[in-house]
């Protein structure tokens, strides 16, 4: 029999018969899975293998409790193996739609259909956003039974719940092609859509959105980089959080949005012009324009879990249509493993699952011409169906083989929460890695840690002890000081300890051990002397950064302070703790001409951006008095390394962790230069950091003082292009 319609002003149900379809209603097509414009009409498909009876609702309003159509779909007709499909005619752009399926609610055998469940298509290209999204509506089980998760809802949530759009809007890229920027001219800069751009001091008219990105597009190609690197824009539930800011009395958000419910649609909320549709084209328009002066697009990517949760979670897409294929169940099947740290574990290798993902990136690359993905626990992506994880994941080999995605870079963050590290060995070699190692060890060096000459060595040099053996190279690190997890810049020489009590946990969220330094006092002060090693120690991070072989990254606002006020886990901040106060632009210029010279520098050497390790010949190392460094001397915090970028080009970088100057014997400049002054952040503005070609001439050529806890370059070249000035 052919689908069943019905709508709700219709007292009798009107049936096809078995051997006609209705001029409105059709079999339709197992692919492609979503929905898909065809003759006048649209290809609805869904995937569920153990569901008994699947329904495709259609409504009018996002905030309908009842439909205006639904469609009851016929195994029999309108079934292909374990996809579920129906063919409907004039269905425009804009409508609203969701699904239920029927089947065992049995969660001890890892079943927990339920009927009275609306259903995001787990396709969808677009989600509405309803004023507030009540995720406890849509739990599947009876919350007031004895037996909880055992005892099925009876609960109807389509109230509370968005519906999915159809969305088929023709969009004109103008010939937008991807940019394909080599890992060695790629400087990341990590931000959040929202928090970018919705503090009434960024001086946009789009606060919070993909239009306050483009409006902010001439500052980042000011600043000099080269990529964004966009936090989770798939659709989630910015209203999951229900604790409250214990010194605020205010809801907390989940602002980050490491929780997706909808791997496909562009969050909603981060779009000026509405949510019905318009945040895909919106987001189309950011991509666009970031294109067109030379800015990739990267995003990061949540599939390792999602916002059901655990067995006492909402049931929205996946867990509603079949449970126990796309989670990683336990034994007893009524629970979740869960390496995330989140309540579950998307069972991400999995035939059909894998599919699903791959069928996600591929729509961001192609549809919506992003540059490039960083995978969210990537670790967690790795593992099968008991938990174990796997030498060669097929999912993460298909994605880094996968012909369309060839030329799209992919990062991995190469561990999850339960133990996996993976960092230097992480899959394959065409994954890059959040370099966990070279957080940890910079740190350390500029915090004046002991035994730690050898490790920041390394991690300047591309990280070869951590790449190697898995033939990787510096362009597999990405290097980064900071990232949304944890301190920011400003706070990582500002607090000894995190301040998170904000986030209702007791402060016990965030991790505990940041190798932070607060330098006297804990948080903000007025003492001068202070401020000038924090300011110093800031431009040692920067600098360290930036000369350093692998990819750099850079925390959105740390180039001018952004402060969280010491709260290392803003997960829950949807505040001006997490929104970027563009007022420290204009109080910290010093940092911010900084870092964007520090950009430039690196721009214009690129030795230091060299995809293969050093060579011998290529670098050399020093102690402060022309020998070799002791590595592993106890208190030796001062090194230099004198790099050859060609028979006349060299450069000479000295670091200092210690709290006394330093005298550095120079080596000899390579013949026919002179060494000039590049930078020495123990300087002011302007005689921390020097111009391109601007760089004035060493008076005295021999000995280099360098004060404490600083860092300086200098630069080797022919005196014919010398500035007349002199620097001590």
């Amino acid at each position: 029999m052919a689908a069943l319609i019905q709508t709700p002003q219709r007292d009798l149900l009107e049936y096809l018969s078995d051997t006609s379809e209705s001029a409105d209603v059709r079999a339709g097509s197992p692919l492609p899975l979503g929905t898909q414009e065809s003759g006048g009409g649209v290809n609805f498909a869904i995937f569920s293998r153990n569901a008994s009876r699947v329904r495709l609702e259609l409504f009018n309003q996002a905030e309908d409790a009842a439909p205006v159509r639904f469609i009851d779909f016929d195994a029999a007709r309108n079934r292909t193996g374990d996809v579920w499909h129906v063919w409907v005619k004039g269905i425009a752009p804009g409508q609203l739609y969701a699904y239920r399926a029927d089947g065992p609610y049995q969660p001890t055998e890892g079943h927990r259909f339920n009927f009275k469940k609306l259903l995001l298509d787990p396709c969808a290209e677009a989600i509405s956003q309803p004023p507030r999204w009540d995720f406890p509506s849509a739990r599947g089980f009876d919350s007031s039974a004895p037996q909880q998760d055992l005892a099925i809802s009876n609960l109807d949530n389509s109230a509370w719940m968005p519906k999915c759009v159809y969305v088929n809007d023709p969009y004109d890229w103008t010939g937008d092609q991807p940019l394909r920027h080599p890992w060695s001219k790629t400087v990341i800069y990590e931000t959040h859509v929202r928090g970018f751009t919705i503090h009434p001091m960024s001086g946009v008219e789009h606060l919070g959105t993909y239009r306050g990105m483009i409006e902010k597009i001439p500052y980042l190609k000011s600043l000099g980089v080269t990529a964004v690197e966009l936090m989770p824009v798939q659709e989630f539930n910015e209203d999951s959080v229900t604790r409250r800011n214990p010194q605020t009395n205010q809801l907390l958000k989940d602002y980050w949005g490491y929780d997706s419910v909808a791997f496909f649609a562009p969050k909603a909320s981060f779009c000026s012009s509405g949510g019905l549709g318009q945040q895909k084209l919106e987001f189309k328009e950011m991509v666009r324009a970031f294109h067109r002066v030379g800015i990739e697009v990267i995003l990061d990517v949540v599939f390792n879990h999602t916002a059901e949760g655990d067995e006492l979670g909402p049931t929205l897409c996946f867990r509603g249509l079949d449970n126990a294929i796309f989670y990683t169940l336990a034994k007893d099947q009524r629970y979740y493993r869960d390496y995330t740290g989140t309540g579950n574990t998307v069972n991400a290798n999995h035939p059909v699952v894998r599919d699903h993902i791959l069928g996600a990136l591929r729509y961001w690359a192609v549809e919506m011409h992003v540059d490039g993905f960083r995978f969210d626990l990537a670790s967690a992506l790795g593992r099968d169906c008991t938990g174990k994880l796997l030498i060669k994941a097929p999912l993460l080999e298909q994605i880094a083989e996968d012909p369309i995605l060839r030329n799209v870079k992919i990062i991995a963050e190469a561990w999850d929460a339960a133990g996996a590290y993976e960092v230097g060995s992480f899959s394959d070699r065409r994954w890059a890695e959040w370099n966990g190692r070279f957080r940890d060890d910079v740190r350390r060096f500029w915090r004046g840690d002991e035994g730690m000459l050898g490790l920041f060595a390394s991690r300047i040099c591309g990280s070869a002890d951590i790449y190697t053996k898995s033939g990787k190279g510096p362009g597999s690190s990405i290097n980064f000081v900071t990232c949304h997890d944890g301190f920011t810049l400003n706070d990582l020489v500002s607090y000894q300890g995190k301040h998170n009590l904000a986030n209702a946990q007791s402060n016990h969220d965030g991790a505990n051990e940041n190798w932070s330094e607060n330098h006297g006092i804990e948080g903000p002060t007025k003492d001068a002397s202070i401020e000038s090693v924090r300011k110093r120690q800031i431009k040692n991070f920067l600098l360290t950064l930036l000369v350093s072989r692998g990819v750099p990254m850079l925390l959105g606002g740390d180039e001018f302070r952004r402060t969280q006020g010491g709260n290392n886990n803003a997960y829950c901040q949807d505040n001006e703790t997490s929104w970027i106060d563009w007022s420290n632009l204009e109080q910290h210029q010093e940092i911010y001409r900084f870092a964007r010279g520090m950009i430039a520098f690196r721009l214009a050497h690129p030795i230091l951006s060299n995809e293969q390790f050093y060579t011998d010949p290529e670098i050399h190392w020093f102690d402060p008095e022309d020998g070799l460094p002791k590595w592993t001397a106890p208190g030796e915090k001062c090194f230099a390394c004198l790099i050859h970028e060609d028979e006349q080009r060299a450069l000479y970088l000295m670091f200092n962790a210690s709290a006394d100057a330093v005298d550095f014997h120079l080596p000899s400049p390579p013949p026919s230069t002179q060494w000039h002054q590049a930078v020495d952040t123990f300087g002011e503005t302007p005689l921390d950091l020097f111009a391109v070609g601007e760089e004035p001439l060493l008076q005295y050529p021999q000995t280099y003082l360098l004060k404490p806890r600083s860092s300086a370059i200098l630069l080797a070249r022919k005196p014919e292009y010398s500035n007349e000035r002199g620097a001590k």
